[in-house]
């Protein structure tokens, strides 16, 4: 089985993760899209995330409806802060028969030589990438990688940041979220402080 890896912190998760991970299972060769939660990214600060837990749950509320995209917490297992690389060898040992891969925007890729062993990464894994709106150089050379796959998808162009921002504001963000999703935050009063 082939599984997409869609790696994020989800704080919270939006319609354009949505957007993103349903087009890579309808369009790309992937089976089925792992949303891996990710408790702590090394280049985030802890303090602005929400619980670990709150996080899977919102996933797991967008998600239930989509049955190739599936909620993953298997970084809750791992020790703090982890690395990609780590991820995929447990994953790896853990589900033999599985073939990994990684989706990422176009924005990490063009950072992906700055990755703990992303030499190793790219040797063992293919990686799907969807296009995003930067201002960093091309990496042209990882562009051409026989391991790269550039998928033609929608560019989204919404953050969590933008939607943590505007709960805090008292703004209707509604849209941008997965109806179970805008639910869960307002029944639970988060992102207001």
């Amino acid at each position: 089985m082939k599984i997409g890896l869609y790696f994020g912190t989800y704080n919270p998760i939006h319609v354009g993760h949505l957007i993103i991970a349903n087009h890579m299972a309808e369009y790309a060769d992937l089976d089925q899209i792992w949303m891996v939660v990710t408790p702590h990214n090394p280049l985030k600060k802890k303090a602005t995330l929400l619980d670990d837990h709150q996080r899977l749950q919102m996933v797991f509320l967008a998600t239930e409806d989509y049955p190739k995209i599936k909620p993953s917490d298997i970084e809750f297992k791992l020790p703090q802060p982890n690395y990609t690389v780590i991820t995929l060898a447990y994953l790896q040992e853990k589900y033999s028969t599985h073939n990994f891969s990684l989706i990422m925007g176009e924005d990490n890729l063009k950072t992906l030589h700055k990755w703990k062993n992303y030499e190793l990464i790219l040797e063992n894994h293919d990686i799907y990438v969807y296009p995003r709106i930067s201002d960093e150089p091309e990496n042209i050379e990882l562009k051409s990688h026989p391991k790269i796959h550039i998928i033609d998808a929608p560019i989204v162009e919404i953050s969590s940041t933008f939607i943590r921002n505007n709960i805090k504001e008292g703004k209707n963000i509604q849209p941008l979220l997965p109806p179970k999703v805008w639910e869960y935050i307002d029944h639970n009063n988060l992102y207001k402080k």
